[in-house]
């Protein structure tokens, strides 16, 4: 082998390795550290973060409607419009999203996990896997931490426009149903049912998006704001009498006992306006249980809502 050939080969070798140099710094050289304030505090950030591990299903379907790569989730009792991610083999399944794999965290070389309410309290233990930020809705505000929320979440990744015409959307929406409720005397009761137990849920609490942000008037609105709801019975449903009656199926959303329409609707029920004018309203157990709060499922819920109030 001549020394010429050596020598161009040598000298191509250390041209690759100096592009792949080069190209490294770049992108690291647009790579910056920025503070995302979120419901646990504040933390410091690398922007396009790598290997994103996903445990709030919420801001699961915003990754997923912005297009934007996870290399972890929870894929147990992952709800059915997500289900890409239980069956894509590149993302790794990091367990339950009550309680995640945290060997599983950290073996995916993550720079960011995304946690909600469920994970607050191992967000020590994440934060000494990678930056960790709780993206979870403050019910007392919903959509200002909302909006908030998506933000940080596309000016991580640079994606600022897409939220923001996604937000302008979605208010338009909700502007057109609060016209409609304002101008209705109608009001609605939320009940989570679990196992033939029932919880009611008013103004402020989880599920208070329908009276505080869509405007649909409570039947109650001395109803105790709770995690769990204000636990309750037929007869109450029956003494305040709706008009419309929006129930959440747990059992449902975790693949357990599941409450028919025609087992809720008993000889009480059967006697409120609700029932008597068809507006008895199951709404999606997966999205109103188990996520919310991302841009996929907010609009999801905004499509029951419209159908629900229309006459």
């Amino acid at each position: 082998m001549s020394k010429l050939f050596i020598s161009c080969l040598a000298a191509s070798a250390v041209l690759f390795v100096s592009c792949k140099d080069t190209k490294k710094q770049e992108d690291n050289t647009n790579r910056t550290k920025i503070e995302v304030t979120h419901s646990s505090g504040k933390t410091e950030v690398l922007t396009q973060p790598k290997n994103a591990v996903v445990i709030s299903y919420g801001a699961l379907d915003t990754f997923d409607e912005l297009g934007i790569p996870v290399k972890g989730a929870p894929k147990t009792n992952l709800p059915s419009y997500l289900d890409k991610y239980a069956k894509d083999e590149n993302v790794v399944d990091i367990g339950g999203i009550k309680n995640p794999n945290l060997e599983k965290v950290n073996a995916t070389s993550t720079e960011l996990i995304v946690v909600g309410a469920r994970n607050v309290a191992i967000m020590e233990e994440l934060n000494k896997i990678a930056p960790s930020i709780n993206l979870d809705v403050n019910a007392e505000d919903y959509m200002t931490s909302f909006r908030e929320n998506q933000q940080a979440i596309g000016q991580l990744y640079g994606k600022e426009a897409e939220v923001e015409k996604e937000l302008t959307d979605i208010d338009a929406r909700i502007e057109s149903i609060k016209k409609k409720t304002a101008a209705s005397n109608k009001k609605g009761l939320i009940v989570l049912t679990n196992e033939g137990r029932l919880s009611a849920y008013g103004p402020g609490s989880r599920f208070g998006i329908i009276h505080d942000v869509f405007g649909v008037k409570p039947t109650d609105s001395k109803i105790e704001v709770a995690r769990h709801g204000q636990s309750i019975s037929n007869e109450f449903i029956k003494e305040v009498n709706p008009d419309y009656i929006f129930v959440i199926d747990r059992g449902a959303a975790i693949k357990k006992d599941v409450m028919t329409q025609e087992a809720f609707a008993n000889v009480l029920i059967q006697q409120t306006n609700a029932y008597k004018n068809g507006k008895v309203i199951f709404l999606d157990p997966e999205v109103w249980y188990l996520s919310g709060g991302g841009l996929k499922s907010i609009k999801m819920m905004i499509s029951e809502i419209e159908k629900a109030i229309a006459e």
